[in-house]
């Protein structure tokens, strides 16, 4: 359901900031079609926080903190999904997904990492060669000079971070 006071809160920031953020987009990532879908996102994200307009002093640093954090998602993902679509290109091809399951094999790519975002760098390395790599924790610890009982916390708190996220 949209919601008229939200917009109307919001229109005059829109109005008198949208041009100049679409600029700034168009210069960061050299994509027309991707600065507009941005800015858009960046403005939905302005309207699921209205109070926040109250507080603003300075609203194109605020506008670009929430779109500088949407190009860094947009990045990652856009590497993700090449990283993923090149090793699939790789395959031989009986063994190729349908494009419907190289979408979904993205889509799950993206959340497993930003799941994996939310870590700590000890933590996810742990984490990941554990999972990935299939080493128990006594070599995670020797590979990360790190005690036992720290792989044993690192591992926990890891699978607590994305338990809490799924």
């Amino acid at each position: 359901m949209f919601d008229y006071d939200r917009s109307k809160i919001v229109e005059p920031l829109y109005r008198a900031h949208h041009g100049w953020l679409l600029g700034w987009l168009r210069r960061k990532l050299g994509n027309a079609s991707d600065a507009d879908d941005l800015a858009h996102d960046t403005f939905a994200r302005v309207l699921g926080r209205p109070r926040e307009l109250d507080r603003v002093r300075e609203p194109r640093a605020w506008l670009t903190t929430i779109a500088h954090g949407l190009v860094v998602d947009h990045i990652r993902r856009r590497t993700l999904e090449r990283a993923c679509l090149e090793a699939i290109a790789s395959l031989p091809e009986p063994q190729a997904p349908s494009p419907e399951t190289q979408l979904l094999l993205v889509e799950a790519l993206v959340r497993i990492d930003a799941m994996l975002d939310g870590l700590a760098p000890k933590v996810r390395t742990a984490f990941l060669m554990s999972r990935l790599d299939g080493l128990g924790y006594a070599e995670i610890a020797q590979r990360l000079q790190v005690s036992l009982s720290s792989v044993e916390k690192y591992m926990a708190s890891a699978i607590r971070h994305c338990l809490s996220l799924a």
